[in-house]
């Protein structure tokens, strides 16, 4: 199967071909989105989002300080 590339764009309702090109009607297509690096670096934060509430309850305690049992010297609070 012969394939082309043609760049398009989605105007928020569609998406329309930026080449000219004539199509038959019907013709079956593969559309591949780029996406932007910010639009990838939001997908990964809700991901690693979701991970965390997954892990984490809503009333999760808080633990003190003082329960730690070996300190980490290589920790530096911020």
């Amino acid at each position: 199967m012969e394939s082309i590339t043609l760049r398009a764009h989605y105007d928020g309702t569609r998406v329309l071909l930026d080449d000219e090109i004539d199509l038959p009607a019907n013709t079956k297509l593969l559309v591949t989105v780029i996406r932007s690096p910010d639009m990838e670096r939001v997908s990964w934060l809700n991901f690693s989002a979701q991970g965390l509430a997954a892990a984490y309850d809503d009333d999760e305690p808080e633990y003190p300080v003082t329960l730690v049992k070996e300190r980490n010297p290589d920790y530096e609070r911020g």
